[in-house]
């Protein structure tokens, strides 16, 4: 552990109270002390500076990002970073042993670490927040604790299982101590990111001062602005114009409405017993009210009483359900796919590819696989390599939509749809244009076990330049149209193969071919029709011509 470390985490001389006195030696001594070992990393000139920048650095922590000005006490300017935090996105700081120094630590960056947090009341502990573990993730549930209460952890080990919304990964510990608190136990759900977890302490006799800890409401918003003190009023002797009388606000109407019914008691009673609407009715009595002899004498020309409203709200049959709730999948599933469908403009392209020759070479393919001990190809597999190696013939299909230009990928990384019981998984097969048909097939089946059993990590479903659903093979589904996985522009729909009578060769001739019908979707922003039909080309000629993919 590094002596920076053991400063923040903590330090006999900030619990005596002499972190004023450090802080007033030569900023030199400073710099030179939390920076040692990383000088190759960082200026000194950027680290006086940020030391120039922070009034104390123990005792009030200041944020430093421009929507903020005030002071944040549950937010150090030193923290540690999490290791499924990627490096590339801490911008201009150090990591050195796990320590991350920000330049530029802003609210959104601290809902990603774990924060020393400084309470006077209590001894120094760490408040653990919810994790984001994808770029997509809001919030998360906890799945359950493999460690409890009291327990000591250690740098590595895993605290608990947290649900996202792509899959469940597991939390590791960065520091030791003690796990003093769990704020929010097993199967909690929607926790949002950068909630208070758990606490942690370095001393175990602290444990139990946390007993009934609970962490403070921290908003994501604009700090509240005091309401304006109301200034003392000034005595002004100031010659007042005389006023125009002021108008008599005009009296209420003692009309009764239009709409009033008037019904004498027993009436109404008689009325109401035999389910009769009064509106319906022409009264006899005084001034049109309705009386007794009313509703009898409607009641004796045989009309029908309207239904009661219990009746009336009564269903007619009983209806038998189960609420299902939805999984965390489910949900980012549902709103991205909306998402997909209102902002994107679909467009699709469908052709028929001839696929004799893929299975003729598959069969041969297998044969080779089973002597060698290989696992078996799949037809899945060829349409995956056909579909990198066009995206790699036509690149414009292998880009992605912004308001300000369209990003064109030069790595193919495709998506394979994969159906759980859990929700739909897409986990992504890299270099597909790069690799053999072996190395897809055994990415594809190792890829989709762990989606099942949903242990799929960030990498290994992010990161995807186009994507591949498959019907046809597994569930014989003809023809359909797929929804766009943003933020790519394009998904191909593969349906079955069957067997068709076409023209042979000679005049009155007929032979069977099989033929699989493919429908690409394509984001019109992005992908023309032309270059959409292009590729659709290419993916057909690789299909009707296998052989040349081997090349």
């Amino acid at each position: 552990m590094t002596f920076a470390s053991h400063v923040f985490r903590h330090s006999k001389q900030l619990r005596n109270g002499n972190a004023s006195g450090l802080l007033r030696q030569d900023q030199a001594i400073l710099v030179r002390w939390f920076t040692h070992g990383t000088r190759s990393i960082t200026s000194k000139g950027d680290d006086v500076l940020k030391h120039r920048q922070i009034n104390n650095v123990f005792g009030e922590n200041v944020c430093l990002c421009k929507s903020c000005t005030r002071s944040v006490s549950s937010t150090p300017v030193f923290t540690r970073g999490y290791r499924v935090v990627n490096s590339t996105k801490v911008q201009n700081g150090l990591a050195a042993s796990g320590l991350v120094f920000s330049r530029a630590i802003t609210c959104s960056d601290v809902q990603l670490r774990r924060s020393f947090a400084t309470n006077s009341d209590l001894p120094p502990h760490q408040e653990l927040g919810m994790p984001s573990l994808s770029p997509t993730m809001t919030e998360g549930n906890i799945a359950r604790w493999l460690k409890k209460e009291g327990d000591q952890v250690a740098p590595g080990e895993v605290l608990c299982e947290v649900e996202t919304d792509k899959a469940t990964v597991e939390m590791e510990c960065m520091e030791e101590g003690y796990l003093a608190k769990i704020i929010h136990g097993d199967g909690a759900k929607e926790i949002k990111v950068g909630e208070v977890i758990a606490i942690t302490v370095e001393d175990k006799d602290e444990i139990e001062k946390f007993k009934d800890y609970k962490p403070e409401a921290s908003g994501g918003g604009p700090p509240p602005t005091p309401p304006a003190e109301s200034a003392p009023a000034k005595e002004e002797v100031v010659e007042k114009s005389p006023s125009p009388p002021e108008p008599k606000p005009a009296k209420p109407s003692t009309a009764p409405p239009t709409d009033r019914v008037f019904a004498s008691p027993l009436a109404r009673n008689l009325a109401e017993d035999n389910n009769v609407p009064l509106s319906s009715i022409k009264g006899t009595g005084p001034d049109g009210s309705i009386v007794k002899a009313d509703i009898e004498e409607y009641l004796a020309s045989g009309k029908k009483a309207a239904p009661s409203k219990a009746d009336s709200k009564a269903p007619v049959s009983a209806i038998n359900y189960t609420d299902i709730p939805n999984s965390q999948i489910r949900k980012v599933t549902a709103s991205r796919l909306l998402m997909s469908k209102q902002t994107i403009p679909h467009y699709y392209l469908t052709v028929d590819t001839c696929v004799d020759k893929l299975t003729k070479l598959r069969a041969e393919l297998n044969a080779l696989q089973e002597a060698s001990g290989g696992k078996k190809i799949s037809i899945n597999d060829l349409v995956i390599k056909a579909a990198a190696l066009a995206l790699r013939k036509v690149p414009q299909c292998n880009s992605s939509w912004t308001n300000d230009y369209i990003r064109q990928f030069h790595e193919v990384h495709i998506n394979v749809a994969v159906q759980t019981d859990n929700g739909l998984f897409v986990p992504v097969v890299r270099d597909a244009d790069k690799k053999g048909l072996s190395a897809i097939s055994e990415d594809v089946k190792s890829l989709a076990k762990k989606a099942r059993e949903n242990s799929l990590k960030p990498a290994e479903y992010e990161g995807g330049t186009f994507t591949v659903s498959n019907l046809g093979g597994p569930f014989g589904v003809k023809q359909f149209c797929a929804i766009i996985n943003p933020p790519q522009a394009g998904i191909l729909a593969v349906g079955s193969a069957e067997k068709r009578v076409i023209p042979g060769s000679a005049a009155g001739e007929f032979k069977f071919a099989s033929y699989m019908a493919v429908t690409l979707s394509c984001d019109h922003r992005v992908i023309d029709g032309a270059i959409g039909a292009e590729w659709l080309k290419a993916f057909k000629g690789y299909i009707e011509n296998p052989e040349t993919m081997l090349l």
